[in-house]
C-alpha cells in the first residue's frame, strides 16, 4: 500500500512548512489517473495526522479526469483508467493532465488573540 508512504510524505510536507500551527483543513489534488487511489488517502490521513498539527483537520480530495492525445491519429480524449487507450485502439498516447498528485491547500486554525 504505497498510499500510506504518500499521505505520510504529505503531512510531512505541511508540518515542514506549518510547524507546530494547528491545520484545519487540507485540500489534495488526486488525479485519476496519478496511480493512487483516493479512497486509500482518506483512509491513511487519520491514522498519519493522530499526534500531529493535522490531528483532525478535515481533508479533502479533488479527482480531476485525465486529459491525453493520441500520437497517431491527433484524437484528444478524457481518460479516467490508468491504462490509457485512444479510441482509435493505440495506446501510444500523451497524457495531458489528470496524473497531478499536489497540496492545493493547506487552511490553519486561527490564533487565539492575546487579552
Amino acid at each position: 500500500m504505497h498510499e500510506l508512504a504518500i499521505t505520510q510524505s504529505v503531512v510531512d510536507a505541511i508540518v515542514e512548512r506549518t510547524g507546530p500551527a494547528r491545520v484545519n483543513a487540507v485540500r489534495l489534488v488526486i488525479g485519476r489517473l496519478s496511480g493512487v487511489v483516493p479512497d486509500s488517502i482518506r483512509f491513511c490521513f487519520d491514522l498519519v495526522t493522530a499526534d500531529t498539527p493535522l490531528a483532525d483537520a478535515v481533508l479533502t480530495i479533488d479527482e480531476p479526469a485525465g486529459r491525453a492525445r493520441c500520437r497517431r491519429c491527433g484524437a484528444e480524449f478524457v481518460a479516467d483508467d490508468v491504462l490509457v487507450l485512444c479510441g482509435c485502439g493505440c495506446a501510444d498516447v500523451a497524457v495531458d493532465g489528470g496524473d497531478d498528485l499536489r497540496i492545493a491547500s493547506v487552511r490553519l486554525t486561527p490564533a487565539a488573540k492575546a487579552s
